[in-house]
């Protein structure tokens, strides 16, 4: 299933996310898709449940909740919170002082036998096919399953000074993809709490 994704311009400068989310589901893909959910259930490559996040870090967190998108996290008090820019994301929080430091979160359509992220293949593979993309370095891949849901998360530093965790995951015929920024230098004071908003994010309700 990797080799498929290295004909995504994910990421690219010239696709949008939303566009090159469409491309990696979608198009030639989407054939293989059906067979290997029959062979191989979305629960295969991560057995363990790892419980959603909800801390509040003391004030610096607090819940957030789309009934409209069917949603829910916990989100930095006090940022301001931008809604949707058409082919760039569905919602963001952005920093009050610095706008390098964001949260984004993006969905597309995806077909309605895609019922895992899992179908893109190994998260190791898919991270540095990604990260090839961007001229980034792919610091760290990792996947968990919550609620059902199996989560891809990556940790980048892209070549031109910017740190970023990006989280994907399909669930309700879309594909999910929240993202956080930073500086490298500010990673340090950043990086748990980012860890804690994608830890938090649930794309269903109930």
């Amino acid at each position: 299933a990797v080799c498929v994704v290295g004909n995504v311009a994910a990421f690219s400068v010239d696709v949008s996310r939303r566009d090159a989310f469409k491309a990696a589901i979608g198009g030639a893909m989407t054939a293989a898709v059906p067979a290997f959910l029959a062979t191989q259930p979305a629960s295969a490559l991560v057995e363990e449940e790892t419980p959603r996040i909800v801390t509040r870090m003391g004030g610096l967190l607090e819940p957030f909740q789309d009934g409209p998108r069917s949603i829910k996290m916990m989100v930095p008090s006090g940022w301001n919170k931008f809604e949707g820019e058409v082919g760039a994301y569905d919602i963001k929080w952005q920093d009050l002082v610095d706008p390098n430091e964001n949260i984004k979160i993006s969905s597309t359509p995806v077909k309605s036998t895609t019922a895992s992220i899992g179908v893109l293949g190994d998260v190791k593979a898919l991270g540095e096919s990604l990260a090839s993309k961007r001229s980034a370095k792919l610091i760290s891949a990792e996947e968990r399953q919550t609620d059902g849901i199996l989560f891809y998360k990556f940790d980048f530093l892209i070549s031109d000074g910017t740190h970023q965790l990006l989280q994907l995951c399909v669930c309700k015929g879309k594909l999910w993809s929240i993202d956080a920024s930073a500086k490298d230098k500010r990673w340090g004071k950043r990086e748990e709490l980012y860890n804690n908003v994608l830890g938090s994010f649930m794309p269903k309700l109930a």
